[in-house]
C-alpha cells in the first residue's frame, strides 16, 4: 500500500518512522493485547455457571468473576497516567504484561473462590495500564493522519473481535476444565511480553507533547489543564460517560442473566450457550471498520439516541417474556437490539466524550470516561444476580435492567437539544 506523508518544514524535527515491516510487528503485538483484553471480559461468561457449581459458589459471589475485573479496570485508570509519568509507557505497558501472565496461572491454580476473584480483579488492573498505553503508543509510533488512523482501526478492530472470541473460547475450554478459562491467557501474555520487548520504542521523555492534528498550527505553548473538577462539568463528556455506563452495564446484566437462563433453565450446553450469545456480539466487531463513516454521515447526537433506543426497547419486550425460557421468540431479538445499540452508538459515544474537551485535557477526560464505562458494570452485575437469587421470576431483575436502560434514553435525548457550545475540531483519533 502507499501512505501519503505531508513535507516536513525545513528544521523541523523527525516524525515517526514509515509503517513498515517492524510498524506492522508492533502493530500486532499491541493488537493481540486489545484482544487478550476484550477475551478476559467475556471468557468467563459462558463458564460461570460451570465454576459456580464445581466451586460451590453462589451467583452473588461468582458474579464477581466478571465485575471484580471490570472494578479492578475502573480503579487504576485514573492513575494510568501517573504510572506512566513515573515507570514511563514502555515499562508500565511490559510491567502489566508480565504481572497478568501470572495472575493468569495464580487464578487458574487457585481453589478459594477469594483468591479467584481477587485474580480477576488485579486483571483488570493490567488491563486498564495496556489498553490506553497502547493506543498512546501507537499515537507517538505511527505519523499523524491516515497511517495512525488506519493503526487505530485495525486496533479496534481486534478488541471488538476480542469478546466474540472469548465466548467461543469458553465453551471450546470448558470441554477440558474451566481452569484454562483463566490458565490459557499466561503463555498468550508472555509471548506478547517477549515481542513487546523488542519492538515497543523507548519513551521519548515525559510530558512530550503528542502529534499536532493535521491542518492545525502547533500551539505555542502548554495549555494550561482544567482537571477533574471543571471535566465533570463538561456536558458531552458526562452524557457520554453516563450513556455508555448504562449501555455497559445493562449488556452486562443482561448476558448474565441470560447465560444462567440458557444453561440452567433450558439446559443447553455451554457450546450451545456460546453460540446463541453470538448476535450479541458479532454484529459490532463487522461494523466496527465502518463506524467512523457512519458518524460522520449522521453525528453523534442521533446515533446515540438511537443506540440508547433500541437496547431499551429489547429490554422491554425482555421483561414481558422473561420467564418464557424460549430463545428464538424471547431472546434471540433481545440480544439483537441490544447489539443494534453498540452498533449505533459506540463510536458515536466515544467521540463525543472529547467533543468540547480541549487537547491539554484529554489524557484526564479519556480515563474518566472509561472509568465511567467500567463502573457501570461493577454497580449493575451484583444487583442483577441479587435480584435474580432473590426471587423465583427473572422478572424483577430485567426489571432493573429496564431500568437503567431507560435511564441511558433520557440522557441520551437530553444531547438532542440545541446547546450553544464550541466543539473543539476532530483529530482524527479514534476514542477507546
Amino acid at each position: 500500500m502507499t501512505i501519503r506523508h505531508s513535507a516536513r518544514a525545513p528544521g523541523a524535527p523527525p516524525g515517526p518512522a514509515p509503517w513498515g515491516a517492524r510498524g506492522w510487528a508492533l502493530l500486532f503485538v499491541l493488537s493481540g493485547n486489545m484482544v487478550l483484553d476484550a477475551i478476559e471480559v467475556s471468557v468467563v461468561l459462558v463458564a460461570l455457571p460451570t465454576i459456580g457449581t464445581d466451586l460451590g459458589m453462589g451467583l452473588m459471589t461468582v458474579q464477581w468473576l466478571m465485575s471484580g475485573f471490570a472494578l479492578g479496570f475502573a480503579a487504576l485508570l485514573l492513575l494510568g497516567p501517573r504510572v506512566h509519568a513515573r515507570w514511563g509507557r514502555r515499562r508500565a505497558y511490559l510491567g502489566a504484561m508480565l504481572l497478568f501472565a501470572v495472575a493468569s496461572v495464580v487464578g487458574g491454580l487457585a481453589d478459594g473462590e477469594g483468591l479467584l476473584i481477587a485474580t480477576r480483579v488485579v486483571k483488570g488492573f493490567c488491563a486498564a495500564l495496556t489498553a490506553p498505553t497502547g493506543l498512546a503508543i501507537i499515537s507517538t509510533t505511527f505519523r499523524e493522519g491516515p497511517q495512525q488512523r488506519r493503526a487505530v482501526s485495525v486496533y479496534s478492530l481486534f478488541g471488538a473481535a476480542g469478546f466474540t472470541a472469548g465466548v467461543l473460547l469458553s465453551a471450546a475450554l470448558l470441554e477440558s476444565s474451566w481452569r484454562w478459562t483463566f490458565l490459557f491467557p499466561a503463555p498468550v501474555a508472555v509471548v506478547l511480553l517477549l515481542l513487546g520487548a523488542r519492538l515497543i520504542p523507548e519513551d521519548t521523555g515525559a510530558g512530550a507533547p503528542g502529534p499536532v492534528p493535521e491542518g492545525r498550527p502547533a500551539e505555542a505553548g502548554p495549555r494550561p489543564k482544567s482537571g477533574a473538577a471543571a471535566l465533570l462539568r463538561d456536558g458531552p463528556l458526562v452524557r457520554s460517560a453516563l450513556g455508555a455506563a448504562t449501555l455497559n452495564g445493562t449488556y452486562a446484566g443482561l448476558l448474565l442473566l441470560i447465560t444462567f437462563q440458557i444453561q440452567r433453565q433450558l439446559a443447553w450446553s455451554p457450546w450451545q450457550c456460546a453460540l446463541a450469545l453470538l448476535p450479541a456480539c458479532v454484529p459490532l466487531a463487522v461494523a466496527v471498520p465502518f463506524a467512523g463513516r457512519l458518524v460522520g454521515r449522521f453525528g453523534t447526537a442521533g446515533l446515540i439516541a438511537l443506540g440508547a433506543l433500541a437496547p431499551f426497547l429489547g429490554h422491554v419486550l425482555y421483561l414481558w417474556r422473561a420467564d418464557a425460557g424460549a430463545y428464538w421468540t424471547g431472546m434471540l431479538p433481545v440480544l439483537l437490539l441490544v447489539e443494534t445499540g453498540f452498533v449505533l452508538s459506540f463510536a458515536a459515544l466515544n467521540m463525543q466524550s472529547t467533543s468540547t474537551v480541549r487537547p491539554a485535557d484529554r489524557a484526564l477526560a479519556v480515563p474518566l470516561y472509561q472509568t465511567g464505562v467500567q463502573l457501570g458494570a461493577v454497580l449493575t452485575l451484583p444487583l442483577v444476580a441479587l435480584l435474580m437469587t432473590s426471587y423465583d421470576s427473572y422478572r424483577p431483575a430485567v426489571a432493573l435492567i429496564t431500568a437503567v436502560g431507560a435511564a441511558g434514553l433520557l440522557t441520551a435525548l437530553t444531547g438532542l437539544a440545541p446547546r450553544h457550545h464550541h466543539p473543539v475540531p476532530p483529530d482524527g483519533k479514534a476514542r477507546t
